[in-house]
């Protein structure tokens, strides 16, 4: 069985920091992309960012990049989101996700092409 256990986040001021943390089991982790996303009140989810299974190749979401760092330690099946000079808009519930096929790597942002998801994490930004 697949799981994707998330911890991090939290209440943060503005210009804060914070880093989101996802391990996976059950999967050969080195094998799959993995992606964040997240979601604002009363709003759909969306695309953060994704890293190769590889770990040398990212994209970020317009909204976040030069703020955000995806990365990963396949030794230890984690995927994290470090989150910098974090802005009130920035408040959300975050996932982690895993992508669906092996070993392919994709700018796609659709959610519906990653098969896995984490619990959700809440990060609040206060201005």
């Amino acid at each position: 069985q697949v799981q994707l256990v998330q911890s991090g986040g939290g209440l943060v001021q503005a210009g804060g920091s914070l880093r989101l943390s996802c391990v996976v089991s059950g999967r050969t982790f080195s094998s799959y992309t993995m992606g964040w996303f997240r979601q604002a009140p009363g709003k759909e989810r969306e695309f953060v960012a994704n890293i190769k299974w590889s770990g040398d190749s990212t994209y970020y979401a317009d909204s976040v990049k030069g703020r955000f760092t995806i990365s990963r330690d396949n030794a230890k099946n984690t995927v994290y989101l470090q989150m910098n000079s974090l802005k009130p808009e920035d408040t959300a519930v975050y996932y982690c996700a895993e992508y669906s096929l092996r070993y392919y790597y994709t700018i796609s942002t659709r959610e519906g092409e990653y098969t896995y998801w984490g619990q959700g994490t809440q990060v609040t930004v206060s201005s």
